[in-house]
């Protein structure tokens, strides 16, 4: 098995794993890159990114490229065998995909052709899914189009939330990720044109992540569980005198028979501490919140506050 010459592209915390994952295996790192710095917070104070920062800690030789061009030619000095892509945020031209002798390598978090995108965790979670996966594909000219390399599956779990999803496809696709940099070392490489209806995974908006309670209990449940990284799924309240958004963090489905009234009504206040609204099919147990400007707190604590009681509407 001979040693790869790899750069790797990534730019948030969960790229990082795969960085020290392909480290570890034995690979040089000729390069590490990722997106500029960007300003945050109220000082508006340039910051680096997780991988950046982790490059440095790690003493690769990284890089930010602020263009298409600049990009083509930190890659082009390079010279690698191979380009490992996590989560870099950027489409990369079909010229510069060229310039590794294996190609560029992308770890997907679905089973490709489903939920190609930006977001595939949170629509995962979103639609209800059962079951999701790892994909690691060779990047082409289209958005996560290419041909597959490996794959992994994994199931969606009750409990899961994005948060939790995230980190076990992270776990899997490291695994994987290693798994196909021992292939291809050892000359095995496998491009087979990926199968099946696809789908997308858009960017998440604020918009999307609003409660209408005429909808049905699952749907509702899927945008907390889907929007738990943010933006947090939210509903609006109206009361006389004030209005104000308050996030949903937990949520679940109750047990037993759904009580009758019309959507968006209260049903009752639960021992553990959160409260069950009506919806437009089923019903919804809200278990924690967090109001405008407030801390998290409990469904309970939330309607103790504003003296809504069952019967009251949520509007």
């Amino acid at each position: 098995m001979s040693k790869l010459k790899i750069v790797f592209l990534g730019t948030p915390d969960i790229a990082c794993g795969f960085l020290s994952r392909a480290a570890a295996a034995g690979h040089e790192i000729t390069g590490v890159i990722s997106q500029p710095d960007r300003p945050v917070g109220r000082g508006l104070k340039l910051c680096c990114s997780p991988v950046s920062a982790l490059a440095e800690k790690m003493c690769f030789s990284f890089f930010k490229p602020a263009s298409k061009q600049e990009l083509h030619a930190v890659i082009s000095a390079l010279k690698p065998d191979l380009c490992v892509v996590v989560a870099y945020g950027r489409l990369i031209p079909a010229e510069t995909l060229a310039l590794a002798r294996f190609g560029f390598l992308n770890v997907h978090f679905s089973l490709l052709p489903r939920y190609r995108g930006a977001a595939p965790v949170q629509w995962t979670l979103i639609n209800g899914e059962k079951t999701t996966g790892v994909t690691l594909f060779w990047l082409d000219k289209g958005m996560d189009t290419g041909p597959v390399f490996l794959r992994r599956e994994e199931p969606v779990l009750g409990s899961d939330d994005a948060a939790s999803l995230f980190a076990r496809l992270s776990a899997s696709g490291a695994d994987l990720l290693e798994e196909g940099l021992a292939k291809i070392s050892a000359g095995e490489i496998i491009r087979e044109p990926q199968t099946g209806e696809a789908s997308a995974a858009p960017k998440l908006t604020p918009g999307l992540a609003l409660l209408d309670f005429s909808l049905p209990a699952a749907v509702l449940l899927g945008k907390v569980r889907g929007f738990s990284c943010g933006p947090r799924a939210r509903f609006n309240l109206e009361l006389p005198g004030r209005k104000a958004a308050v996030q949903v963090l937990s949520a679940a489905l109750p047990e037993g028979p759904v009580k009758d009234g019309p959507a968006g009504a209260l049903l009752s206040v639960e021992p553990g501490g959160g409260f069950i609204v009506k919806c437009g099919e089923g019903s919804l147990l809200v278990k924690t919140v967090k109001p405008e400007g407030k801390k998290e707190m409990s469904g309970a604590d939330l309607l103790n506050g504003l003296r809504l009681k069952p019967g009251d509407m949520l509007r």
